[in-house]
């Protein structure tokens, strides 16, 4: 059964100063997002879900979208700040959506098989979608909490432009997911990588620290708990302007009550995003690279 790739694209870019899923830093004005469905393309899968705000979808679809038909089908899905479960209404305005957790589940209703999930503005490289692809491709239909996680070493994921979040990642001796803990203003001062979890407190991390850049694969029972879940973060936090709701925390609650198992994937590939307009210049002088090698073609589509 092949695999649906979504991909999450609603985020706001308000460190980039900008729509960075919208920026061409390929060789022919490629998005990041054009380099991951080539090969997701390549790697198997069956078609691709975007998630993006409502407010820029229209240019989405003519500038990014568009370009996709005849190639894999696809389908677009918006997340908005008031996309909530019924009886849940914020008194403190919002401006923002409720984070990647939210961003998922705007694609329940879409979602019909095994899926992977990325960002918009990371590079993983083809690899990554291989190892996503192979794996999920071998579940079997009405499989249930069979999910799987593609790591990459936490010095390989930060900006020397600035602290960077990260899901910070526990695992067992046979490469299991133990837990993922979300991390932020994560920077290098120094030899040390330092960051604070989510209850501010700061501390060291290793430099080889197994760390998630949400690139999951999962079956769609993913979509049932996280709902509920997610009606729990809104009983909580509901009127909490800035509490977003994580992906990582989904995972993590689901393997703490035995109903999922999380293979953690490793991959040669070398992740590279861009998360401030300083380290844009890197991404397309990396990406030019791999057009003159041969690795891509360009224009990729």
């Amino acid at each position: 059964m092949k695999p649906t790739l979504l991909i999450m694209a609603a985020g706001m870019g308000s460190r980039y100063g900008g729509l960075k899923q919208l920026d061409g830093v390929g060789p022919k004005g490629e998005t990041i997002m054009d380099f991951s469905i080539y090969d997701a393309i390549l790697a198997g899968f069956a078609d691709v879900v975007f998630v993006v705000r409502e407010k820029f979808r229209a240019e989405f679809e003519e500038k990014v979208a568009s370009k996709f038909k005849g190639k894999i089908k696809y389908t677009i899905v918006t997340q908005e700040p008031d996309n909530l479960p019924e009886g849940f209404c914020p008194k403190v305005p919002r401006e923002k959506p409720w984070g990647t957790g939210q961003a998922v589940l705007s694609a329940k209703d879409v979602i019909t098989r095994p899926f992977a999930v990325i960002n918009s503005d990371d590079f993983y490289g083809r690899e990554s979608f291989k190892c996503l692809a192979d794996y999920l491709g071998r579940i079997r239909k009405g499989q249930k909490g069979k999910f799987c996680m593609v790591g990459f070493y936490l010095k390989n994921t930060l900006s020397e432009s600035g602290s960077v979040s990260r899901g910070i990642c526990t695992l067992d001796s046979k490469d299991h997911l133990v837990k993922v803990e979300e991390h932020g203003n994560i920077r290098k001062e120094g030899r040390r990588i330092l960051g604070e979890n989510l209850l501010g407190v700061e501390h060291s991390l290793p430099a080889k620290t197994c760390t998630s850049m949400n690139m999951w694969g999962f079956t769609p029972d993913y979509m049932e708990e996280s709902d509920v879940l997610f009606k729990e973060f809104l009983t909580q936090n509901i009127d909490e302007p800035k509490k977003e709701f994580y992906v990582p925390s989904v995972v993590s609650r689901m393997i703490e009550e035995g109903k999922a198992n999380v293979k953690v994937l490793s991959s040669p590939s070398a992740w590279f995003g861009v998360t401030y307009k300083e380290d844009r210049a890197k991404v397309v002088a990396r990406l030019k690279e791999m057009a003159e090698d041969g690795t891509y073609p360009s224009p990729l589509f």
